[in-house]
């Protein structure tokens, strides 16, 4: 929302609004909701400031964008969002870019505005913004504005679920001072909830009693009604059918019959083994098994015999490991435009061509600086902000025998911060995947063809590169060397299975030198070695190892978004075929730690002599 779009000494008046015709303008709008107010006003500013009306101009714009931001009820310091974010940190408006001058004419008009949804959000904002806030008024008006807001299914997913919500905050900030506003709003929702069918939004209203702690002394009934509206679903297959169950597990567990919930939560896994029976997909077939065996783990201990959960859940555990397994079958193959990387190749080969062996080396080691975590982030950031897809939906990530390994949340649309880091650390991984993959492909491979024709090395060449190493732990120098010369060797099975547990223990060497706590204990006081994963997390790696290096760590060993290197030799998870372009760039890496803290060791080492030779 620009500030400069009106001279800042244009001051709107309730004239100015009187005489603007905004009813007319609103009935334009096909249906009530914020969502589709706010066009036909900017709409009706345009053509005023085509026709030379400025005062009305600034009228509607200051309504479009009151109407413009995104509810958040249940935060009572912003209530209002940005309805659009776009690239570049431009958005829509907040409350914050209105001047005080504006509230002040909202306050003016407040009384003025007979429409239900305009008025709310006038006096909301007046409410909000005004200071100091010593008039409830405009908080009462707010609350009578929106609870006056139909409870019928059209208004209830178009906002009014939202506009009800704030309504019943409010009036808990009031406390005394809303009256008897709290229990009239309760007796209205639980009487539109009774009235309601399957095909409304009972889900909704039951919903905003429960978040609301309303309706507690009916907990039964609701529960009653959710269990009747749910078994008047088919038996098709119906996604909605399992939100209902859940929705009487909560009210069952809220009046105490403990049974009846127990009862509920059987039925409402059976309810999505039903939907995994009936789609056609055996991915979502897949999720909704797994989902299924969730639930059942919820029910209780004391519950468990009687409805044999246990042996249900055994059962569930095959149907979903044969859906994961077909599952694989439905996954396409998404290709994009072709990258011609012959050029890195010549570059990559020419680097280390005709070289002594330890320049060739010390080229091959650098032939890529590797990867910079900030500018994965950025671009990550920037591609999750253009994609629509990724913002609305999720993804799952399976394993080659179809296990669930990993899942990504919606990026946006979310007031959750850890799902939106979920996803950007998810989107950085894999963007991390597709750039090894390139390295290894342009640079690495060629290259180290290169110095398998020219240089013949040994095993105990590489131990020794690794004795004179700072980075290398003592006492795993033959350990590294073995693993670096498997590599060299082309032997990257043996390269790998080497490589991982010494890459582990390095980190965990470090660490403890830096004076950092690697162990944890367990309740019977045994001290066990945390994992490379845990290790990873901790905020001194990245002072030890750099921002960039701790990244290629965790994304290549860790992460069950990329290649999960440690975990999958650690459990015997990859096949003879199956130590590819990772592996090789792992190795590569671990060479490249190596060779330069040997190469900057002895490079400090010449320059201490040269210093002590001048001094003699």
């Amino acid at each position: 929302m620009s500030n400069h779009r009106y001279p800042s000494d244009l001051v709107v008046t309730p004239q100015d609004f009187a005489e603007s015709g905004w009813k007319e303008v609103l009935e334009q709008a096909p249906r009530k909701g914020y969502s589709v107010m706010q066009q036909p006003l900017f709409d009706a500013e345009r053509k005023a400031i085509e026709e030379d009306r400025q005062a009305q101009g600034k009228v509607f714009w200051l309504l479009a964008n009151a109407c413009s931001m995104r509810l958040v009820p249940k935060s009572h310091n912003e209530p209002f969002k940005p309805a659009v974010w776009i690239m570049g940190g431009k958005r829509s408006a907040i409350p914050d870019d209105f001047s005080d001058s504006d509230i002040a004419f909202f306050a003016q008009i407040v009384d003025m505005v007979d429409d239900h949804w305009l008025k709310a959000r006038l006096a909301d904002l007046v409410w909000l913004k005004q200071k100091p806030r010593n008039d409830v008024g405009f908080a009462l008006a707010a609350i009578d504005a929106y609870r006056s807001i139909p409870l019928d299914k059209m208004t209830w997913v178009y906002g009014g679920r939202e506009c009800w919500a704030r309504a019943l905050v409010l009036t808990r900030m009031l406390k005394k001072g809303a009256g008897e506003r709290l229990q009239e709003m309760e007796t209205e929702i639980l009487k539109a909830f009774s009235t309601t069918t399957k095909e409304d939004d009972p889900l909704g209203l039951a919903e905003l009693l429960k978040t609301q702690s309303l309706g507690r002394s009916h907990a039964a009934t609701v529960a009653q009604k959710l269990e009747t509206l749910a078994h008047e679903f088919s038996n098709g297959g119906d996604y909605r059918v399992c939100s209902f169950f859940s929705a009487s597990v909560d009210w069952y567990e809220m009046s105490g019959d403990k049974a009846k919930a127990a009862e509920m939560t059987v039925a409402e896994a059976e309810s999505w083994v039903s939907v995994a029976k009936c789609h056609k997909s055996y991915g979502v077939a897949a999720n909704c098994y797994e989902k299924a065996i969730q639930i059942y783990r919820s029910i209780p201990r004391p519950e468990r015999a009687k409805h044999k959960v246990d042996e249900r859940i055994a059962e569930l555990h095959k149907c979903l490991s044969e859906a994961g397994k077909n599952s694989l079958d439905e996954l396409r193959r998404v290709k994009t435009s072709a990258i011609d990387i012959r050029e890195w190749e010549d570059c990559a080969s020419k680097s280390v061509m005709g070289k002594p062996v330890h320049e060739a080396m010390y080229s091959f080691v650098n032939i890529h600086e590797g990867a910079k975590v900030d500018q994965i982030r950025t671009s990550a950031k920037e591609c999750l902000e253009q994609s629509i897809s990724r913002n609305i939906c999720d993804s799952t990530y399976r394993s080659r025998d179809g296990r669930v390994i990993a899942k990504r949340p919606a990026a946006g649309f979310s007031e959750n911060e850890s799902s939106e880091n979920s996803a950007l650390w998810a989107k950085m991984v894999e963007d991390y995947q597709i750039f090894v993959d390139l390295v290894v492909r342009g640079y690495i491979l060629p290259a180290h063809e290169i110095l398998l024709q020219e240089h013949r090395l040994q095993e105990k060449d590489f131990i020794g590169l690794a004795q004179q190493s700072p980075i290398v732990p003592i006492g795993r120098a033959h350990l590294f060397g073995k693993a670096l010369y498997a590599g060299y060797d082309r032997d990257f099975i043996v390269a790998i299975h080497l490589l991982s547990p010494q890459i582990e223990h390095m980190v965990r060497f470090h660490l403890n030198n830096a004076g950092v706590k690697t162990t944890n204990s367990d309740n019977n006081g045994i001290e066990n070695e945390n994992g490379l994963s845990t290790l990873m997390d901790k905020p001194e790696v990245e002072k030890i190892f750099g921002p960039d290096l701790a990244f290629e760590i965790k994304a290549l060993f860790c992460d069950a978004f990329g290649p999960n290197l440690r975990n999958e030799l650690a459990h015997g998870l990859l096949a003879d075929n199956e130590f590819q372009l990772p592996c090789i760039y792992a190795w590569w890496l671990g060479l490249r730690l190596v060779v330069n803290t040997f190469w900057n060791a002895a490079r400090m080492a010449q320059q201490s002599n040269d210093q002590e030779n001048a001094h003699d």
